[in-house]
């Protein structure tokens, strides 16, 4: 066991990149994010790695791509209607099959919206706003501690597969404080020699030069690609997919939350269990690849899902598409930056009990 640190979100994501073994970060400020660049603009100089404040988000996410492209380990990190302005970026990340890390810490929109937290961007992560028929890898944590796992997770995913990878938070999570422990995580090595450019060599070791894909491709060579990669997704599906199941083996009721709002969906848990009400939560930490099946599993246990998010009730459409219609789908929301609190959820709770059966 090592020594646990107090410490502020953004910054222990910041920690964790680095000692993900990120080479290069660039980005370009704004809140609630800004201190993972403060923190990189010292350490990153520090310890002889590329630091780069960009002059626009479109340069930082651009400047991933031609960095990750080598191999060398990169990221970015910025805040909804930045990582907005990415978009067409990260999915010619994915047609290319380049890695690359995007941190995203969640203000409240629409627009440009204002510095105080939310989950409305759970589409723009999961569905993403680029053309075609690609995926970005997304991952929620929610406590500091998960996030300093899932930052060194979502480099090891983008490099196994290839692949645009983000880590999703809000921004009470990036702003609050909690003791942290910092240990090594080991999720395999990767070896990305037989595609990451490296110039042609000389003498003896001369080589054609490594490509990327395309933008422009032979009408021919495209549907082939786009095969290619629904095979990886199908992969990722099927190999990647983690959630929390959190008191539901007698459960009525399922609760259906990510990020720090399953936190508060916990505490209002166990105070309903306490008053004999049944109900548990099954909490999506991949949020693509989605949870799917074993949202589906609990649905054909419970009598409804009540789905909580800092939102428009975005994750829901997920939800109801895994349950199909197999019971009722409330939901609470709350948009505009005010957290949902436990007693919102007790109070909801209460409201639908009597009209599902459920005493």
């Amino acid at each position: 066991m090592g020594e646990k640190v107090l410490i502020k979100g953004n910054i222990a994501i910041a920690r964790a990149a680095l000692d993900a073994g990120l080479q290069c970060y660039f980005a370009y400020p704004i809140t609630p994010q800004n201190e993972i660049g403060e923190f990189m603009s010292k350490e990153m100089i520090s310890l002889g790695k590329t630091y780069i404040n960009a002059e626009s988000e479109l340069a930082a996410i651009n400047m991933v791509i031609g960095a990750c492209a080598t191999g060398t380990r990169a990221m970015t990190s910025s805040s909804s209607c930045a990582i907005a302005l990415m978009q067409e970026a990260i999915s010619a990340m994915a047609t290319a099959e380049i890695p690359g890390v995007i941190i995203s810490v969640m203000r409240s929109g629409p627009g440009l919206g204002n510095i105080t937290a939310s989950q409305g961007d759970y589409f723009q992560a999961t569905k993403g706003g680029g053309n075609g028929d690609y995926h970005t890898i997304v991952l929620a944590p929610s406590t500091i501690e998960e996030a300093v796992e899932y930052t060194h997770r979502v480099f090891h995913l983008a490099w196994k597969y290839k692949n645009p990878a983000m880590l999703l938070a809000d921004g009470f999570l990036g702003q609050m404080m909690e003791p942290v422990e910092f240990k090594h995580y080991n999720f395999g090595e990767i070896d990305s020699s037989d595609w990451e450019l490296s110039g042609v060599g000389e003498g003896k070791n001369k080589r054609p030069p490594r490509k990327l894909v395309s933008l422009h491709m032979a009408g021919d060579d495209l549907p082939v690609l786009n095969r290619k990669l629904q095979a990886k997704y199908k992969t990722i599906k099927e190999d990647e997919v983690l959630y929390e199941e959190f008191m539901m083996e007698d459960a009525e009721i399922m609760i259906t939350s990510f990020g720090t709002v399953a936190r508060t969906a916990k505490g209002a848990i166990l105070k309903l269990r306490e008053n004999g009400v049944k109900i548990g939560m099954v909490r999506p930490i991949t949020l693509w690849p989605f949870p799917e099946k074993v949202i589906n599993k609990w649905a054909s246990h419970v009598k409804m899902v009540l789905d909580v998010e800092m939102n428009e009730g975005q994750m829901a459409q997920d939800v109801k598409a895994a349950i199909n219609c197999a019971v009722p789908v409330e939901i609470l929301s709350k948009t505009g930056g005010d957290i949902i609190k436990t007693g919102d959820i007790i109070k909801k709770v209460t409201e639908i009990t009597n009209y599902v059966g459920i005493n």
